[in-house]
């Protein structure tokens, strides 16, 4: 299983969601790749020390003689959980392609050797819908779309939907949406229940039953290096990202 998360929103709980959801699913005892496509690199420092990387993604991806296996480290504190490293580097991979006919499917071919060492693969997606993200909606199997419960919540899904379907049309017809799941959710407030409402409206079966609350500790695990589970496993987060993992699996 290879699952995309994207979403070309910024600070929808994207990272905090394939962070979380990788350590989930290496929890369960199969080894899991987490890749970070983000040039950002915050999936990156949530689990390893940024200093020691010397080769990222975009080296695996851009430099003929480099593969994953060169590139991907362990996690210091989840066993079963490997990191395919992001630096800000992987910015300049849209240019570099640039004119490649094989632009689009870099990432699928690259991970092709390793699939089956790594049962599970969560790619987290930069907060656009370029070549990036393209790359990885045609290497993934599964699409996990976070959406935050704000106002603007589904403003932009329609670019994103596009996306998709172009991605089916040739790239990857076997690709499919898993589903949406709703993010820094503060059930207190009528407007976020009114916008549940919306989502629900839109995704109908395909939201997820977990919702995902707002929550100062997801926000600080990444700064410990730790996921949820080891930060605060007794707390509503860990108990909702688990849930949340399990849901993915029986849909998988």
């Amino acid at each position: 299983m290879i699952v995309a998360i994207a979403n070309q929103k910024g600070g929808v709980g994207k990272t905090t969601t394939a962070i979380n959801l990788a350590a989930a699913l290496s929890l369960r005892g199969k080894p899991t790749l987490l890749v970070d496509l983000d040039p950002q690199a915050n999936s990156t420092m949530s689990y390893v020390d940024v200093t020691a990387v010397t080769r990222s993604v975009y080296d695996a991806i851009a430099e003929p003689g480099v593969t994953f296996t060169d590139v991907i480290i362990p996690s210091t504190q989840q066993p079963n959980l490997w990191v395919a490293p992001s630096r800000i580097a992987l910015a300049k991979l849209e240019s570099k392609l640039v004119g490649e006919l094989d632009a689009h499917f870099r990432l699928k071919d690259r991970l092709e050797p390793i699939l089956e060492q790594y049962p599970n693969i969560v790619i987290d997606c930069p907060p656009t819908l370029g070549l990036l993200t393209v790359n990885a909606l045609v290497a993934a199997t599964h699409l996990l779309i976070p959406i935050q419960s704000s106002y603007f919540a589904l403003e932009g899904t329609d670019d994103l939907l596009e996306t998709i379907e172009k991605v089916r049309a040739r790239a990857n017809p076997s690709l499919r949406i898993l589903g949406v799941v709703i993010t820094m959710h503060d059930k207190r407030t009528a407007l976020a229940r009114d916008i549940r409402a919306q989502i629900d409206k839109v995704f109908g079966t395909k939201v997820f039953k977990t919702v995902i609350t707002k929550s100062v500790r997801l926000e600080e695990s990444p700064a410990y290096k730790e996921s949820i589970f080891t930060f605060a496993p007794e707390s509503t987060g860990a108990a909702e990202y688990y849930r949340l993992c399990e849901e993915v699996m029986d849909r998988a």
